[in-house]
């Protein structure tokens, strides 16, 4: 559920950001304000919303590391030695 009132939220200031554009306010300083407000408020949202996802293991695909590590067999400290010598 909040991973998709986190999505929902993050898309909404974009309409924000179109209003802007779209009536010209973009030229002021203001309109540059509040388009700077709004996509920070965004990238909030998505980087809250990339968390969940995250910790839900939607996105596992960027855990290579973990995945490659666990994969490999681990070698004893008997057999690292005996390779040295």
């Amino acid at each position: 559920m909040m991973l998709m009132v986190s999505i929902v939220l993050g898309i909404v200031p974009w309409f924000g950001i179109a209003w802007t554009v779209a009536t010209g306010t973009i030229r002021t300083q203001d309109g540059l304000f509040m388009s700077l407000i709004l996509l920070f408020l965004s990238g909030v949202f998505f980087l809250n919303a990339f968390w969940e996802m995250r910790d839900k293991g939607i996105i596992s695909f960027l855990d290579k590391k973990k995945n490659a590590s666990a994969s490999e067999k681990p070698v004893s400290k008997a057999a690292s030695v005996s390779k040295e010598e």
